[in-house]
């Protein structure tokens, strides 16, 4: 039986040096990192948050723009997202689609399970965009929301650290990485693997997080394989 397992990379992942927009070298190195996914019989989900172009919560904070018109704002940027790694993936050669959870069929296919579902089993990558459809959810959420949907076998949070630690390692030399955590330690403790929510959710469905370093060369096969925890944390 094939592993599947869903992808879930920051909006802030992609972008260009300024931390605006996106940064075609870095889709191309992910869309390689993915390929080899693939081509190692693993059945891959993508999500893609949308902090490169904006967020609800920024654009909504001195009050003109109302939270729920930015939660739809930040949706949007989630498609724009979808569709480059979409491009990036096909360049590859890779069998692709996007899946919105708010129609744009002009852009790309609605959500629906059972077609995500099939194209997986097809060996085809399905990228599901503009998070849950609803306001006041995050991607983590919609990402966990779909791993769940699609019965993958754990949710990878690709970030710019090789796990989480008791503190911010970038500003803390002392800082300690936990290879292992619990749920109920991720919410007490206030670690920010995801957002409460999505945790509890997995929590919920008893799906694992995995949490690595994206930017590292073969770490996605790595993980999915072998289960190396040097190069990650995972909480369950």
């Amino acid at each position: 039986m094939k592993k599947r397992v869903l992808v879930k990379f920051s909006g802030e992942a992609l972008a260009a040096p300024n931390g605006f927009g996106i940064d075609t070298s870095i889709l191309k190195f992910i869309a390689k990192e993915i390929k080899e996914l693939v081509e190692n019989d693993i059945e891959v989900g993508i999500v893609i948050g949308g902090g490169n172009f904006i967020r609800g919560v920024s654009a909504a904070k001195d009050g003109i723009i109302q939270r729920t018109s930015g939660d739809y704002m930040g949706m949007l940027a989630t498609v724009i997202n979808a569709v480059a790694m979409q491009e990036a993936l096909e360049y590859m050669g890779l069998p692709v689609r996007v899946q919105s959870a708010i129609k744009m069929e002009a852009i790309c296919e609605t959500f629906i399970v059972r077609r995500a579902n099939r194209h997986l089993e097809k060996g085809r990558i399905v990228i599901f965009a503009a998070g849950t459809g609803n306001p006041f959810f995050t991607t983590d959420t919609a990402a966990t929301l779909r791993a769940i949907e699609i019965k993958a076998s754990m949710i990878i949070k690709a970030t710019k650290v090789d796990g989480v630690y008791d503190k911010d390692p970038h500003m803390y030399s002392d800082a300690k990485k936990l290879d292992i955590l619990s749920y109920d330690e991720a919410l007490r403790d206030n670690i920010k693997v995801m957002d409460d929510t999505s945790i509890a959710l997995a929590k919920d469905n008893s799906l694992p997080i995995v949490v690595c370093n994206m930017f590292k060369e073969g770490n996605l096969l790595n993980i999915i394989k072998n289960d190396d925890l040097s190069s990650c944390s995972i909480v369950r």
